[in-house]
């Protein structure tokens, strides 16, 4: 495989493909994410994406709708990008993210909504993740990172630059375990005087904090700043005035999706067994924040993804349940939850189901989405979606190809029930099939804008070829004792799953048994190269940021802590879970040709997981290639190597599957 394919037609419909779908040049706003509503009601605001080439990377917006007119009118501007606008509690002013100090160093800005003019609020060591406006709109909560503190994988797992302007080239970098530049804190912002102070403790590690009443702060915490801590987070009160803690509630699992009630008497926390930090979708608990008492409450088998107080008496929340995307309002003192609107066809971009409440009856504003259906500012009142305004590019208006798009279900060997997603072009008669399996493995495949970062799935559907999206076994949107049931099994019973799925698909008369593919990332790269080491069924496989050897996995990443978890095994115990479930150490059974690629700046899993894998493929004479992006970390995110990606993958599927080889899929 070249270097350099840009002169291939692959690469040129890639680049087409992505022409269309993001309009660079045009500054036309082609995706949305972090809405807010208004406290009227009558508008939101939201990060809106704008490309200008397709050689660099995005500019992010803060614009504003008119929920009414559907007027769009930018906010900010400059140099630098904007994200996360929040109204004030008057609706007066909106607070917001820039880093136009310096790239990627985001600090909290304030402007005005009529006439908008940008304050920026003093700076502070770090970036700031997140903010909140305190309920009389004196005070930003801001949650801040220090530089050299590493995004999670669901983020792009790669770490911010340790920034020391004074330090010569030639000094080394020091690493003892519990380097302070690596800590996340809160701090308080006196919008008014415009000065700020830090409020936690500089002991405790704070991942996420929230209002909980006045004077104090809800906060997922741990006493470790690596990102493998926050495994065994738990949740503690946080006194502003004196800046002490005290551990409110200790999960068996992890924690997520955390709200605090206006008066402070109750916090929302979403608990759930996780795979990445930022994925977490589970059980919604409430606690009395005084006793630590929960409240519990039946969420009718949705995975809770997000919560929101409208009130101390209605909690807005959203998740997943099966296939459906499910928003719902909470009555803690019923202890009822009542659903307002679900759907299988439209859904949200991001980890899980983001929404913004307009009432207390459980009305929203989204960011819907379907696999056709680019994003679209929606308002759900009374039950009842309605768009407001699409961001469709012109280009991506015109009819998309014939895709049919099937929800699928099938029996796993144990006689677990089991679904996915099945996109095929509207031919019939058995067509070559690529499997893509997702990563996590508390995850899930739901209907999500192909336009995004799918240019392969595309581009696979006009050659003619089925696209299949498994949910096994562990994966979200099925209750925690079905996501339960992958871990210390990796490898295990899921895999399972995903043949039994394939063998659905043969027997129905749509998948060709002769051309079948695997591809994934992350977990989905673990996947694949463990496949493809126990079934000579594939004709080809391509293994994304994969996890190939769990000693190294554990040593190398950020994240030892979830293989720990997952594999219930430490690497001392030779011969052990590490490694049976290490793909590597079963990579002389491959026999299927194998693209591997990774992120050279992958903290999550290092880009030597990845290299091993291409390495042994290579000693055992089984055509193998390895492709690193000097930029990008963990999965492919950036521009244009994101086009370069698909038109890889493209290319590999289609050499190797046109033609199949001879033996595929005789061996089981």
């Amino acid at each position: 495989m070249e270097r350099d394919i840009r002169h291939t037609a692959a690469y040129r419909e890639a680049f087409e493909f992505y022409a269309a779908t993001r309009s660079p040049g045009t500054d036309q706003v082609t995706d949305g994410r972090e809405l807010h509503a208004a406290p009227d009601g009558r508008s939101l605001v939201f990060t809106g994406t704008v490309f200008q080439t397709l050689e660099a990377a995005p500019a992010n917006r803060i614009f504003r709708l008119d929920l009414g007119s559907a007027e769009m009118r930018l906010l900010t501007g400059g140099p630098g990008s904007e994200r996360l606008p929040k109204f004030s509690p008057d609706g007066t002013r909106i607070a917001f993210l820039s880093d136009r100090r310096r790239p990627g160093d985001f600090q909290l800005c304030v402007a005005a909504v009529v006439n908008p003019s940008t304050l920026q609020m003093p700076g502070i060591e770090g970036w700031v993740e997140y903010l909140h406006w305190s309920a009389d709109g004196e005070y930003v909560l801001l949650g801040t990172a220090g530089h050299g503190a590493d995004l999670a994988g669901a983020q792009g797992g790669v770490a911010s630059a340790q920034v020391d302007p004074h330090a010569p080239e030639w000094m080394p970098s020091v690493e003892s375990g519990e380097e302070a530049f690596r800590r996340r804190s809160t701090w308080l912002c006196d919008v008014r005087g415009r000065s700020v102070r830090r409020v936690s403790d500089p002991a405790i590690n704070v991942w996420e904090a929230v209002w909980a009443g006045k004077g104090r702060l809800a906060a997922i915490c741990t006493s470790g700043a690596g990102e493998e801590c926050w495994y065994e987070a738990d949740l503690r009160v946080i006194d502003i005035a004196s800046g002490q803690a005290r551990v409110l509630y200790a999960p068996r699992n992890q924690l997520g999706a955390l709200s605090g009630s206006p008066s402070g008497h109750l916090v929302a926390v979403v608990e759930a067994i996780c795979s990445d930090r930022i994925l977490v979708a589970g059980s919604l608990q409430l606690i009395e924040t005084q006793s630590g008492a929960r409240l519990p409450i039946d969420t009718q088998g949705v995975d809770v993804a997000y919560t929101e107080w409208r009130g101390d008496r209605n909690l807005l929340i959203a998740g997943h349940r099966g296939f459906e995307t499910v928003i719902g309002i909470v009555d803690p003192e019923r202890r009822a939850f009542t659903q307002t609107w679900s759907s299988e066809e439209i859904t949200t971009g991001g980890a899980y189901v983001t929404v913004s409440g307009l009432n207390e009856t459980g009305d929203c504003v989204l960011l819907g989405e379907g696999f056709l259906r680019a994003p679209e500012v929606a308002v759900v009142r009374d039950g009842t979606y309605r768009t407001v305004r699409s961001l469709a590019p012109r280009e991506y208006l015109a009819p998309p190809d014939t895709i049919r798009l099937e929800p699928l279900t099938w029996t796993a060997p144990d006689g677990l029930e089991l679904a996915g997603w099945l996109l095929r072009p509207d031919i019939e008669g058995p067509r070559p099939l690529v499997m893509y399996v997702h990563g996590g493995p508390v995850w899930q495949w739901r209907p999500m804008w192909l336009g995004r970062g799918s240019a392969a799935v595309r581009m696979l559907l006009r050659r003619g070829f089925v696209v299949f999206f498994p949910n096994p076994r562990g994966s979200a949107g099925r209750g925690q004792e079905f996501a339960r049931k992958v871990v210390r099994d990796m490898g295990g019973a899921d895999s399972a799953d995903y043949m039994s799925g394939l063998d659905h698909l043969i027997e129905a008369g749509i998948a060709d048994r002769r051309a079948l593919g695997v591809i994934g990332a992350s977990y989905g790269g673990f996947m694949t190269a463990w496949l493809i080491a126990h079934s000579s069924r594939f004709a080809a496989a391509v293994s994304v940021a994969p996890m190939i050897n769990y000693v190294t996995q554990h040593l190398l990443s950020n994240i030892s802590r979830f293989v720990t978890l997952f594999l219930g095994d430490t690497y001392t115990d030779a011969g052990g879970e590490y490694f049976k479930r290490s793909p590597l150490m079963h990579a002389h059974k491959i026999k299927t040709p194998t693209l591997s690629v990774c992120g050279a700046l992958d903290r999550s899993a290092p880009p030597e997981e990845a290299v091993q894998l291409y390495r042994a493929l290579r000693e055992h004479g089984v055509e193998s290639v390895l492709v690193t992006y000097p930029r990008e970390g963990h999965g492919i995110r950036g521009f244009p190597a994101s086009i370069d990606y698909a038109a890889r993958v493209v290319m590999w599927f289609e050499d190797h599957m046109a033609s199949p080889r001879p033996d595929a899929g005789l061996a089981q």
